[in-house]
């Protein structure tokens, strides 16, 4: 199992309920195929750095999770057969970037104490 780190940007024409449904969607995903859901963040609808099909924003998401490493391909599979998500990217994180996703974490939950 290695650690994984992906962030997708989803269209940002869709309701806050569907917004939270395909990261649901996405979430049941990764654990039917045993994948174990270490964080979850919603970053929110977010300005694009470049128009993505005539659009100028989008709801941004992060999932870090431990997964086996033929999962990946798949749910790539999946994000790309999924009209709402305009990108995705998955990563593989080492030492230092767990370890910087940590102090991340942990700095959120300070802010919201």
């Amino acid at each position: 199992m290695k650690n994984y780190e992906t962030v997708f940007i989803l269209n940002p024409a869709l309701s806050e309920e569907q917004v939270q449904e395909s990261i649901d969607k996405y979430v049941k995903y990764l654990k039917s195929n045993g994948a174990k859901i270490i964080n979850k963040e919603i970053w929110g609808l977010k300005k694009l750095a470049y128009t993505i099909d005539n659009k100028n924003s989008g709801f941004y998401n992060l999932l870090e999770y431990t997964a086996k490493v033929d999962i990946i391909s798949s749910l790539e599979l999946e994000f790309s057969r999924d009209e709402t998500v305009m990108r995705y990217l998955t990563v593989t994180l080492d030492k230092y970037a767990l370890a910087w996703a940590e102090k991340r974490r942990n700095r959120k939950t300070k802010n919201a104490s």
